[in-house]
């Protein structure tokens, strides 16, 4: 069977803003797991448009296209393209869990939620003659997952070539994120065995590791187990978790022992009211400077996130993220126009109070407005949000981040990692185009390896405990 898989491109990561290290830094790891599931004998190939361009004048047997939201309109041309040559064409992901009705007009195949039990399934249905129409995933289990097709994916075009993920889901329920949708019908939260986690680790060549779990210190039991299992691997990684897990005793020393040196954490807002109308529960009551403080005492970075536009946000919302931001000492900052995809809470609250603007899924991008704000207007939302990033990565405010830091050695980290990360495009521009982002890599460890756990002064340490305490 030959069979062609693509990621198509994000219609954000193809228009004249497109920052070309953003979407070059993981590779497709979600297709090269479904391959790990086809034959040894099988032709296939993997199309990975943030980072490569492709004619799609082949005829595979099997064609699999994952889609989101702002690559919905392209997938379907390619889908509809395939489809009149004969191939059969499989949708899946996360817009096609969320609108199977409108994915299906055009697929011979759809998959909704996750698909390690449904895939196995179809493969065995293609290949007999006898593919269904729709899979739906129901039982949610890892174990028995078939290696990564890691030799499918060109390494030398991403900056993370080590990506992974051991575990599904997240065990908290925000309005806005898509996670509840798509694994309706089952577990929403479930992990590997820790034993295939550190397998699969033991298998990726170098040092570096970025962990793409929505929330890894999800389940304490798993992440404390899998921490103790890195201990003495000689990893540096970077990961995403949440302001409690940051807090709760323990877990996060067990996490910089292991290699843990760059944490994305969703704050999403610094108004608490706004923190309980998105059901976001486990920020409620949590001391976000106490977090941050926390991190940077045990020598990790932090990845802030933000989204404006909830109904608390008045026009003065983005300078007040930015200073708090900025007198954090947080090293990278993201930011997003609230958006309310199809399927959320959030999406039919906005529905039903006939707040939606439109939609055009190719503007659902966490940069435009699509609905109508509370307390400012859309084109107020849409200039602050432009306004935050251009003032948190102005030089001055890159400046100003790094002297919250009190070594020289921290001070020249932050300047090293954040400006990197903003201000050097044309050179990031480059290196993907050329193929040679990998060579960055050694680069990126090198700046990882120089934020690594340092030992807290007996005043840090005490802070710490009580900081502990308090979360407990």
């Amino acid at each position: 069977m030959r069979a062609t898989m693509i990621l198509p491109a994000l219609t954000e990561a193809t228009s004249p803003l497109f920052r070309p290290i953003k979407y070059s830094l993981f590779p497709p790891l979600g297709l090269a797991t479904l391959a790990g599931y086809l034959d040894e004998t099988d032709d296939v190939r993997i199309v990975d448009e943030h980072v490569q361009s492709d004619s799609y004048e082949d005829v595979p047997d099997l064609v699999v296209i994952q889609v989101y939201i702002t690559s919905a309109y392209h997938s379907y041309e390619l889908a509809d393209r395939y489809r009149a040559r004969g191939c059969h064409v499989v949708l899946g992901g996360l817009h096609v869990t969320a609108l199977p009705e409108e994915a299906a007009a055009h697929a011979d195949t759809i998959f909704t939620g996750p698909g390690e039990d449904t895939w196995p399934r179809f493969l065995a249905d293609f290949r007999a003659g006898r593919p269904a129409a729709r899979y739906h995933s129901t039982e949610r289990t890892l174990a028995g997952l078939p290696p990564v097709r890691r030799e499918l994916i060109e390494r030398n075009r991403y900056l993370v070539p080590n990506s992974l993920v051991v575990s599904r889901g997240c065990p908290h329920v925000c309005d806005f994120c898509y996670k509840e949708a798509f694994f309706r019908g089952g577990k929403s939260f479930y992990t590997q065995t820790v034993d295939a986690a550190l397998s699969e680790i033991a298998r990726l060549p170098g040092r570096h590791l970025y962990f793409l779990d929505d929330h890894l210190f999800g389940n304490t039991r798993f992440a404390t187990a899998l921490f103790d299992g890195m201990a003495g691997m000689g990893r540096l990684w970077q990961a995403a978790g949440t302001v409690y897990s940051v807090l709760r005793p323990g877990l996060l020393d067990k996490a910089v022992a292991s290699g843990l040196r760059s944490l994305f954490v969703g704050f999403e807002t610094i108004n608490a009211t706004n923190l309980a109308a998105q059901r976001k529960w486990q920020n409620i009551n949590q001391d976000y400077t106490a977090a941050i403080r926390r991190l940077h005492e045990h020598g990790v970075m932090v990845n802030a996130s933000f989204v404006f536009g909830m109904d608390s946000d008045g026009p003065d919302v983005f300078a007040r993220t930015v200073e708090w931001a900025l007198a954090n000492g947080v090293e990278t900052a993201t930011f997003h126009v609230m958006t309310p995809y199809p399927s959320t809470r959030l999406y039919q609250r906005m529905a039903k109070a006939n707040r939606l603007l439109h939609s055009d899924w190719a503007r659902y991008d966490t940069r435009h407005a699509v609905f109508t704000p509370l307390r400012m207007s859309t084109d107020e939302l849409e200039r602050g949000y432009w306004w935050a990033y251009q003032e948190f990565y102005r030089w001055g405010s890159i400046l100003r981040g790094a002297g919250t830091k009190p070594t020289v050695r921290e001070k020249a980290r932050h300047l090293a990692y954040t400006a990197g990360w903003k201000k050097f495009e044309p050179l990031w521009d480059w290196a993907i185009r050329s193929g040679a982002v990998g060579r960055a890599l050694p680069v990126l460890e090198a700046v990882l390896s120089g934020f690594g756990a340092r030992r807290a002064t007996p005043r840090r340490a005490r802070a710490s405990a009580l900081h502990g305490q308090a979360a407990a």
